[in-house]
């Protein structure tokens, strides 16, 4: 349902708010939604219509169940979009409403200015419907069983995509009906015809076509350097049919756009809570409801010992640059101080605090905001530590205070999503037209049935076997599935 006269003026008031601390974003509209609705639409990953498939209806029962038993509760939810489209709880108070509406004025601003979503698609509203009618289409044809088995496969590999270069612009991938073509062999140019015999003999032009028919036979079998992307391997090289074609592209489209969100997600909810803090404090918030917002505004920034809330982290940091960049505690000089009162006390007063988070809110993704702005002070501010399970005495403890160790563990968590990094290394491996894919090990072992899981699909993909190269317990494993059966040997890494 569209805004009531009410929550239209709230609407105004507070974009008005953030415009004038210099927030940037599209038009927003929003939409007042039941908990019921609002739980179908979070089920399909925020847009109200997405094709068909069982995993978004068992999420609905998930958010549905959570709901109902007070587990959980979605206050919002806002697209990247053009215009971004944002849903509010019909059931919130108030002030729930404007704190809501102010968060989402933060993501909309972080959706059009951060470099990762510059390459988004803008109108993916529409993409997602036109994805569903596609689907549909190769459902009335081919049947909600093959259709369906095809998705679950396509969805289990969506993950082997290049996530650290997904604000990109990517080449298309080829149509099956578009493989490269021999080009005629013209040999030396000649200005009369009969010395063409003399300069291009008959076993010349032979060896010149035999050397063309390889080289094409190396682009459409082998990457020319290791391939991350490998849904676009085989997008372009696996002998899929069109309408596999179709579904792999769907859902390597999808990845791509939920890509930068997945990338940014403390910089993108510690922004938001940063104006939704900035604006009610300071600007939209009555007296009436200042025990309301603070106990809404803690519940969100809450955070259990040994797990990351994003909110927390992601508001806390940019709060942090902000001290630091108004004190000037930056720079070679303040580096080099050795005295810790000095430090403590450091004040230049150069007030460039917010000027400095709104550069960073534009040029930073997770990783790199982490890396370069985690400081020991903050650390030691926020009490972060090295959590992990103690199996002797059954329990989760701190490991680590140390700095660097918590440093490195959070940027581990966040590199790839935590999640390894296969590549694409071979598409003729050992000449028989099999696939093989590498594991960069990083320290941490493969689940070693989720690799067979994934081996499977891509072998139905390429309908050659599957191979994947890979470290357990330090000794390099060649895993190999070949439409039938699984099967391991020891190689040399």
């Amino acid at each position: 349902m569209s805004l009531t006269a009410r929550l239209y003026d709230l609407k105004q008031e507070i974009e008005g708010y953030a415009r004038e601390y210099g927030l940037d974003f599209f038009e927003t509209i929003f939409e007042v939604l039941s908990y019921d609705e609002i739980n179908m639409v979070a089920a399909y990953g925020g847009f109200p219509n997405r094709y068909p498939h069982w995993k978004f209806g068992m999420e609905y029962e998930q958010l549905a169940k959570g709901y109902e038993y007070g587990l959980s509760k979605i206050y919002e939810m806002v697209i990247n979009n053009d215009p971004c489209y944002a849903y509010l709880l019909e059931s919130n108070a108030e002030v729930d409403q404007k704190i809501v509406m102010a968060h989402v004025y933060g993501h909309c601003d972080f959706f059009k200015n951060n470099f990762s979503f510059e390459n988004t698609n803008r109108k993916m509203m529409d993409e997602m419907a036109n994805h569903a009618t596609r689907v549909r289409r190769w459902i009335d044809r081919l049947g909600i069983d093959q259709v369906e088995d095809f998705v679950d496969r396509a969805l289990s590999l969506e993950n082997l995509i290049d996530y650290h270069a997904a604000f990109i612009r990517r080449r298309p991938a080829k149509k099956p009906d578009e493989e490269a073509t021999p080009q005629p062999i013209t040999g030396f140019k000649v200005d009369r015809e009969y010395m063409s015999g003399y300069v291009n003999p008959k076993d010349y032009m032979e060896e010149q076509r035999r050397k063309q028919e390889e080289e094409l036979k190396k682009a459409k079998r082998f990457p020319e350097r290791p391939e991350r992307d490998v849904l676009l391997f085989l997008l372009e090289n696996a002998p899929l049919e069109r309408w596999e074609f179709d579904l792999l592209s769907i859902v390597r489209e999808e990845a791509y756009y939920f890509a930068p969100q997945g990338q940014t997600k403390i910089m993108n909810e510690g922004w938001a809570s940063y104006w939704h803090s900035t604006i009610m404090t300071q600007r939209a918030l009555k007296d009436s409801e200042i025990i309301d917002y603070a106990d809404h505004h803690s519940g969100t920034l809450g955070t259990r010992p040994g797990s990351i809330n994003p909110y927390k982290l992601g508001i806390e940091l940019f709060r942090h640059i902000e001290d630091r960049w108004n004190k000037g505690r930056f720079g070679k000089e303040f580096a080099e101080c050795d005295d810790l009162r000095e430090r403590q006390a450091w004040d230049r007063k150069l007030g460039l605090g917010r000027q400095k988070i709104f550069e960073v809110r534009r040029h930073y993704n997770d990783v790199t905001f982490i890396d370069e702005f985690l400081t020991p002070e903050f650390a030691i501010e926020q009490k972060m530590f090295v959590y992990g399970f103690n199996e002797k005495r059954n329990a989760w403890e701190i490991m680590s205070k140390e700095f660097k160790a918590i440093k490195d563990k959070l940027l581990h968590q966040l590199t790839n999503f935590g999640q390894p990094i296969i590549e694409v290394v071979d598409g003729n491996f050992e000449n028989r037209a099999e696939i093989l894919l590498a594991h960069k090990h990083d320290g941490t072992d493969l689940k070693l049935d989720y690799a067979r899981d994934t081996l499977r699909n891509v072998c139905s993909m390429w309908k050659r076997p599957a191979n994947l190269m890979t470290k357990v317990d330090g000794k390099g494993v060649l895993m190999r599935f070949d439409g039938k059966d699984h099967s391991e040997k020891r190689v040399d890494l």
